[in-house]
């Protein structure tokens, strides 16, 4: 039943009445959630639902709510890495293979979803390859070549720079409240911490790298603690996990966060945030193909 307020229909009942029912038929033969006015013994009127009908009114109200809350959840928790204008970040990336290991550093500038640049600092034959994002448009600066490449939708499922991240992960092309809808589907516990589990799906229009997402965040802190990437056909690819909840930038954040593949056994890459600052002024400017060649 719709119970849009439309459809609700106030009934006189007298006080020594049953009103069981959350069903009252009205003149014409429509049926609508039933409130009613009591008379009782000295002659007050009162209005009361019955049981039923007051039982079934929350838990459409309590749906309605966590339909809501889903995709306020992922905003508080990306507005988190993100802040509130802006965030300045320096990070370790490792990536793992079974016979060898890589280390690199980068520092990104982000303001808002539409605007971000990332540049390597080492090592020394990577340094200052840069990416910059505006809006959907992405730019890669390649210093040995002294190249800009406007990167094509097509390659944001690619490796970013022999990592398991992929572009899109890197640059976040596709945004997880625009281009998919959310939904709660149940609970969990990571690390001792009770979580929201929240599955997002592409919206038809949306050019997405995943055919669904699953995202695990922290009741608590809203910090977002697993994510599970599926392809089109419904098979599991990624897993992101996230750990190292400490302080910094004067919020409970996870600095440390690890993409593992799952077809491919003994891979895995691990980001660790070293320092992080929220809300500093940046320009539009800032995010330049010009500038993202001198950035350091």
């Amino acid at each position: 039943m719709n119970l849009h307020p439309k459809n609700l229909f106030l009934k006189t009942v007298n006080s020594d009445q049953q009103i069981a029912s959350p069903i009252a038929r009205t003149a014409n033969g429509e049926q609508r959630m039933a409130f009613y006015t009591i008379r009782t013994a000295n002659g007050e009127w009162r209005t009361a639902l019955s049981r039923l009908a007051l039982t079934l009114l929350l838990s459409a109200i309590a749906l309605g709510a966590q339909a809501q809350t889903a995709r306020e959840i992922i905003e508080k928790a990306d507005q988190k890495m993100r802040g509130t204008k802006s965030a300045i970040t320096e990070m370790t990336i490792t990536t793992v293979r079974p016979k060898w290991t890589r280390e690199m550093t980068l520092k990104s500038w982000s303001k808002g979803e539409k605007m971000s640049l990332s540049v390597v600092r080492a090592p020394a034959k990577d340094k200052g390859v840069a990416f910059l994002k505006r809006d959907k448009e992405i730019w890669n600066w390649m210093p040995s070549i002294e190249r800009t490449i406007k990167l094509p939708p097509s390659m944001m499922m690619q490796s970013w720079m022999g990592t398991d991240f992929t572009n899109d992960d890197l640059v976040r092309e596709s945004s997880t409240l625009n281009d998919y809808t959310q939904k709660i589907t149940g609970d969990s516990t990571i690390l001792g911490r009770k979580c929201y589990k929240i599955q997002l799906d592409p919206k038809p229009e949306a050019a997405v790298v995943w055919g669904k997402i699953v995202l695990f965040i922290d009741r608590a802190d809203l910090i977002q603690l697993r994510s599970e990437m599926y392809d089109e056909d419904g098979a599991l690819v990624n897993i992101l996990n996230s750990s190292d909840i400490k302080e910094m930038g004067g919020k409970k954040l996870a600095a440390k966060m690890e993409m593992i593949p799952v077809d491919k056994p003994g891979n895995k890459t691990m980001m660790e945030i070293t320092a992080i600052e929220f809300d500093k002024p940046l320009e539009d400017s800032f995010f330049s193909t010009s500038n993202m060649k001198t950035v350091k």
